[in-house]
């Protein structure tokens, strides 16, 4: 028997949308941070001399300083969660434009339904109310906590992935080697220059993501199997164990490595492991990852990947104990003080440029 709530969540999927009361909802876009704009040097070198998470963070900002100014070392940013959606986009954007990250592992959400999302013009918005949510999904309105998404502009994200899988040769392809031609697409069709995605294509730096389909990417690459597979064409697949392979590669060939990461999950672990690969590959010289920040905000009780500790990454044999630093904080109010404090200090003027991506060309 069916209830009256289900009755009223079919009734409101049925109806038309009310575009004025979508319109009221989407009418304040949330604006990315630019950490060229101000310089979080003296805040940072103050909190570094407070305690508690402040302390935590100064240290934080000293090790990717470090980094930086390490004229040997491959710096790898690492990225799970929401922060791209919540105001970050940019920040991240112009890490790659100043030679600050040589590599990425990420979510597919942050790169897809994100960055990608706004490289072809879309936007994400502040919510000014969260009404029921039953009511948003009336409205075709994604939340991500306090934050809004068209889910008819994410449809087109969907249909745009599904029209790049079409131009493609049907084989398989790396994580990294999909995501390249994504930033092709958006240097002929996109609507922002400040595109993460677009920017690592133009500088060379190779995106991965581990669990792509987890994201836009998936609807669109489904869809494109189907239809070919209808149709009884040949169609790309996407290769897990190329993305493994070609982030040790990298990792074997980089020698030392710095990790900054936000947040945790997949994206961590995987390129964590790198070093455990390498050695599998015959490579026992291969060297720890000798630097390593993590910011997050889980819980180091539940036993996830997300909140292991660096130190506890160290008996896995995958992270220097020496040079790490766990901030527990959210990530989108310390990032811009990190990320400006290490734009300011300048240590990327004087790094060479790895371009990474060339590896597969």
């Amino acid at each position: 028997m069916t209830d009256t709530n289900t009755l009223n969540k079919q009734a409101s999927a049925n109806a038309p949308i009310n575009d004025t009361r979508k319109a009221e909802l989407l009418s304040k876009q949330v604006k990315h941070i630019d950490i060229t704009s101000f310089d979080a040097r003296p805040i940072v070198d103050a909190m570094a001399d407070m305690s508690f998470t402040s302390r935590d963070l100064g240290r934080a900002t000293k090790i990717y300083n470090e980094m930086l100014a390490d004229k040997d070392c491959t710096v790898v940013l690492v990225i799970a969660g929401s922060t791209s959606a919540g105001g970050c986009m940019d920040l991240y954007a112009e890490l790659v434009r100043n030679n600050m990250v040589d590599v990425i592992v990420a979510t597919g959400a942050t790169i897809v339904d994100m960055d990608f999302f706004e490289g072809l013009g879309h936007k994400h918005y502040q919510a000014l109310e969260i009404p029921d949510d039953d009511t948003l999904r009336s409205l075709y309105i994604d939340r991500i906590y306090d934050t809004y998404i068209d889910e008819e502009a994410l449809q087109n994200v969907d249909h745009t992935i599904f029209e790049i899988a079409e131009t493609l040769e049907p084989k398989a392809y790396s994580s990294r080697a999909f995501i390249r031609e994504m930033g092709k697409y958006l240097v002929e069709h996109g609507k922002k220059d400040n595109s993460l995605v677009k920017l690592a294509y133009e500088h060379d730096v190779p995106i991965f993501c581990p669990a792509f389909v987890d994201s836009s990417a998936g609807f669109g690459l489904v869809k494109h199997q189907v239809d070919r597979a209808k149709e009884g064409k040949p169609y790309l697949l996407l290769d897990a164990i190329a993305d493994f392979r070609e982030l040790t590669e990298i990792k074997i060939q980089a020698g030392t490595t710095g990790l900054l990461m936000i947040g945790g999950g997949v994206p961590k672990n995987f390129i964590q492991d790198t070093v455990v690969c390498a050695e599998i590959l015959g490579h026992d010289d291969v060297e720890v990852h000798k630097y390593a920040v993590q910011i997050t905000v889980a819980d180091v009780r539940d036993g996830a990947c997300s909140s292991s500790t660096l130190q506890e990454a160290a008996s896995w044999g995958k992270v220097n104990t020496g040079i790490e630093q766990m901030v527990f904080a959210e990530a989108g109010s310390v990032m811009p003080l990190l990320a400006s404090d290490a734009y300011h200090r300048g240590h990327w003027r004087e790094r060479v440029k790895r371009g990474w991506a060339k590896l597969f060309a």
